[in-house]
């Protein structure tokens, strides 16, 4: 089973991220056009695409879907991590307003103000991303459109590194694509985070 991940396109920075709703703005359009093109030229294979609900994600996937027409399954469990009330706010209001801004500000089980704590979106990531591919084993190559919160909780897990919202880890692009392998019990990056169609 080959599951290619995607982060979604750009939408507008000026707002915080996390369950924010935005649709993606013309950059990011551009960009999910070319990975699109570059997918379909390419002869990467897809069977299916399950997308988070978010617009920023389920924009990318049906951009990438119109080169592909294959089925598309929005499903709410890939959503990046609940920030709560910072959900759509302007990030100079949350700078200006708020102590505890920012995801790494966080203790470990601090949640935010009506939104999940760092431990309970790992916790969510590690089992509702598994049971999307579990539930989903009998595709040959799946795509799923998410977010780099959830991207970079996957790619710690699969390669057996810890995960705390206090270490940088990868930046995840948008738009790249990684490669996940399943192969009986084995589970492999075959490539991460690449971007080969913004080279152009």
């Amino acid at each position: 089973m080959n599951i290619y991940i995607i982060r979604h396109g750009d939408d507008d920075d000026r707002y915080r991220g996390g369950w924010t709703d935005l649709p993606l703005i013309e950059k990011g359009i551009e960009k999910c056009e070319k990975l699109a093109k570059f997918m379909f030229e390419n002869n990467i294979k897809i069977d299916k695409i399950i997308s988070s609900d978010l617009k920023r994600a389920n924009m990318t996937a049906e951009i990438i879907n119109s080169r592909f027409n294959v089925k598309l399954d929005i499903d709410s469990r890939l959503r990046e991590n609940n920030n709560g009330i910072f959900a759509g706010m302007l990030n100079e209001e949350a700078e200006k307003n708020y102590k505890h801004a920012h995801f790494g500000d966080l203790e470990y089980d601090e949640r935010f103000p009506e939104g999940e704590s760092p431990k309970e979106f790992f916790e969510r990531i590690n089992k509702d991303f598994f049971d999307i591919i579990e539930e989903n084993k009998n595709v040959e190559n799946l795509v799923i459109v998410t977010h780099g919160g959830v991207i970079s909780i996957v790619r710690h897990i699969v390669n057996g590194i810890q995960w705390s919202n206090k270490v940088k880890s990868m930046k995840i692009t948008k738009t790249s694509i990684s490669k996940l392998v399943v192969d009986k019990d084995k589970m492999y990056f075959e490539y991460e985070n690449l971007t080969p169609h913004l080279n152009n």
